[in-house]
C-alpha cells in the first residue's frame, strides 16, 4: 500500500461520530449558515449539535489521532443548548449565532465552572469572577461556549526557545493536518480546534500573529482587528498596545460573522472608545464575490523569501487575483521593514509586567500568584511541570523593566509607533495609492521540537500588529499537504475593504481542505 493510499485509508478509519440523542448527521466543515438552516429547517437542535461536537472532541481530540486542542470542556454546554432551544421554539432569534457551539481561548475569561489559566498550572482553580467582555458578547449572541483550548502557554511570552502549542496545564497540541508538526501560536487549539471541525468557528488572541500565524498553518481565516474594535477586559494580558481578540473560521463569511457579534464598546477598556462610529454589527454586508474587481493591491516583496514552495503558491493567487480584476502595485515594500531592532520586544517586556501585575492583582486572596515575581517563583518551585523543556527568561527580562513613565519605554513605544504606521503601512497606502497590502502569512507548519524549540518562523504578521492595524489572512493553497496562507492587511478600521478582498479571494481560490490527520506531511508530491 503507497503512502497515498495508507492516508486515505486511515481517514476512513477515523471513528464515526453522531449526537447522544440518536440524531445522525455530518457537521464536518459545516458553516454558521449551513448550522441555522438546519435549525430553521427542524433537521437538528443546538443539543443535537452541541452533542455532535462534543462527540467529535472525545473520538479525534482525546482519542484517535489526539490532536490536543481543548484543554477544557463546558460542563454547562448542553445546559446553555438546551435553553437556546427553547428560546428558538418560542420565536425568539439572537442573530446567527443563536445555538452555535464556539470555542475560546484559554485566557479568555469566563464567570462559570471553566478555568482561565493561560495554559499555566500556577492558575489552575482560577475561575473568573466575570466574563471576558469576549465571553458577553458570544453569550449575548447565543453562542454555546462549548469549552476552552489549549495555547502557547502565557501566549507564547514565556521564554525565547518556547515550543508553540505546549502548556503546562494542557500538554501539546498538534497539527491536525500532519501530527508531527507545529500548530503555530499561541492560539494552537484554536486553530487546530476549528481546522478540524471541533466546533462551527473559535476565538483566538493576538499580540503578533497568534491569530494569523496558527489560522495560516491550519487553513484557516483568521482576523486580528484594529486594537479597540473587540474589547479586551477579562483577557490574560500582554500589551495593551499591541492585543486583541479575533475570529478564527474555516469561512470568510462565518469569521465575519463572528467578528460582528464580538465588536464593541467595552467600559473596562479605554482603547474601544476609539472605535466610536467605526463599529459594524454586521460584517457580511461587506462580502462580495467580485470585490477584488477594481481594487488596488500593494505587494510586499520583501515578505517572500522565507520558502520557495510558499512562494510559488503566493505567485499563482496572485495572478488569479490580478484576473479577477485587481491591479498589483508590486513591489510596494514598506519602508521600514527590517528597521524595528529591540523596540517591539521592549515595549512588549514593559507592558507585560505592567498589564499582567494589575491582572494578577486582581485575582482576589485565593489566587497563589498574584504578581509576575510570583509567577516567577512559582514556575521555578515546579519546574519539572512548569519548565521541563523551555525556561522564562522572557519572564524575567520582563521583571527587570521598570514602570511605564521611563523614558526607555515612551521611546521604545514612539519608534514603534512611528515604524508600523507613519513609516510602514500608511505611507505605503498613501505612496501607491493602494486598497491594502498582500503577502504570505507565514510558512508551512515546521515539526513540532521540544529539544530546540519553535526555531525562527518568517515574521510577516508584525507591521500589522505592531500598528494596531487589521489583518486577515485566508487559505491560499498547500505544500506537501500543509497549508499556508495569504495576508490582507491595512489602515486602522479598514475591516470592510479587507473583508470584501479576501471574500472575493476566497470565492475564486475555494483553497481550503479538511484536515486529514496524517502522521506526517506528504512526501510522495
Amino acid at each position: 500500500m503507497n503512502r497515498r493510499r495508507f492516508l486515505n485509508h486511515a481517514l476512513l478509519a477515523l471513528p464515526a461520530v453522531r449526537a447522544a440523542s440518536g440524531q445522525s448527521f455530518d457537521l464536518v466543515e459545516a458553516t454558521v449558515t449551513d448550522l441555522q438552516q438546519g435549525f430553521r429547517a427542524g433537521r437538528f437542535t443546538s443539543r443535537a449539535v452541541t452533542e455532535w461536537y462534543l462527540a467529535r472532541i472525545d473520538a479525534l481530540d482525546k482519542h484517535g489521532p489526539r490532536v490536543n486542542a481543548v484543554i477544557e470542556l463546558n460542563p454547562e454546554a448542553l445546559a446553555i443548548a438546551d435553553a437556546l432551544d427553547r428560546e428558538r421554539q418560542a420565536g425568539k432569534s439572537r442573530g446567527p449565532l443563536h445555538g452555535v457551539p464556539v470555542l475560546i481561548k484559554d485566557n479568555i475569561g469566563t464567570a462559570d465552572r471553566m478555568n482561565t489559566t493561560a495554559g499555566s498550572l500556577a492558575l489552575a482553580g482560577s475561575i473568573a469572577a466575570r466574563d471576558a467582555f469576549v465571553a458577553e458578547r458570544l453569550r449575548a449572541a447565543g453562542a454555546v461556549i462549548l469549552g476552552k483550548t489549549n495555547l502557547s502557554e502565557w501566549a507564547n511570552f514565556r521564554s525565547t526557545h518556547s515550543v508553540s502549542g505546549w502548556s503546562g496545564r494542557g500538554g501539546l497540541t498538534h497539527n491536525p493536518y500532519a501530527l508531527d508538526r507545529n500548530p503555530s501560536g499561541s492560539s494552537s487549539g484554536s486553530g487546530a480546534a476549528a481546522a478540524a471541525s471541533f466546533c462551527a468557528v473559535a476565538v483566538g488572541t493576538e499580540t503578533d500573529g497568534s491569530v494569523t500565524a496558527p489560522s495560516s498553518v491550519n487553513a484557516l481565516v483568521g482576523i486580528k482587528p484594529t486594537v479597540g474594535l473587540i474589547g479586551r477586559s477579562g483577557i490574560v494580558p500582554i500589551s495593551h498596545s499591541q492585543d486583541t481578540a479575533g475570529p478564527m473560521a474555516r469561512t470568510v463569511r462565518d469569521a465575519a460573522i463572528l467578528l460582528g457579534a464580538l465588536a464593541g464598546s467595552d467600559p473596562r477598556d479605554a482603547a474601544t472608545q476609539a472605535a466610536a462610529g467605526k463599529i459594524q454589527s454586521d460584517y457580511t454586508r461587506f462580502l462580495d464575490p467580485r470585490g477584488l474587481k477594481g481594487s488596488r493591491l500593494g505587494v510586499e516583496r520583501k515578505f517572500f523569501g522565507g520558502n520557495a514552495a510558499t512562494d510559488h503558491v503566493i505567485e499563482e493567487c496572485l495572478k488569479l487575483m490580478k484576473a479577477q480584476g485587481a491591479e498589483l502595485v508590486d513591489p510596494a515594500n514598506l519602508p521600514s521593514h527590517g528597521q524595528y531592532d529591540d523596540a517591539e520586544f521592549d515595549v512588549l517586556l514593559y507592558e507585560f509586567k505592567a498589564d499582567l501585575n494589575q491582572y494578577l492583582a486582581g485575582l482576589g486572596a485565593k489566587s497563589r500568584v498574584r504578581s509576575l515575581a510570583d509567577l516567577i517563583a512559582y514556575n521555578r518551585e515546579h519546574r519539572r511541570e512548569e519548565m521541563p523543556y523551555f525556561e522564562q527568561e522572557i519572564f524575567e527580562k520582563a521583571q527587570e523593566k521598570g514602570p511605564l513613565t521611563e523614558k526607555a519605554y515612551q521611546d521604545a513605544r514612539a519608534k514603534c509607533v512611528k515604524l508600523s504606521r507613519g513609516e510602514g503601512i500608511d505611507a505605503v497606502i498613501a505612496k501607491y495609492k493602494v486598497d491594502a497590502i498582500v503577502a504570505p502569512t507565514t510558512i508551512p507548519a515546521p515539526f513540532n521540537d521540544l529539544v530546540l524549540g519553535d526555531g525562527n518562523w518568517p515574521a510577516r504578521t508584525t507591521p500589522a500588529a505592531v500598528a494596531g492595524y487589521p489583518h486577515i489572512t485566508v487559505p491560499a493553497g498547500f505544500v506537501r499537504g500543509l497549508p499556508v496562507g495569504i495576508s490582507f492587511f491595512g489602515a486602522a478600521w479598514s475591516e470592510p475593504v479587507l473583508l470584501k478582498l479576501a471574500y472575493s479571494f476566497e470565492q475564486a481560490r475555494k483553497a481550503r481542505k479538511p484536515p486529514r490527520f496524517a502522521a506526517t506531511a506528504d512526501l510522495s508530491g
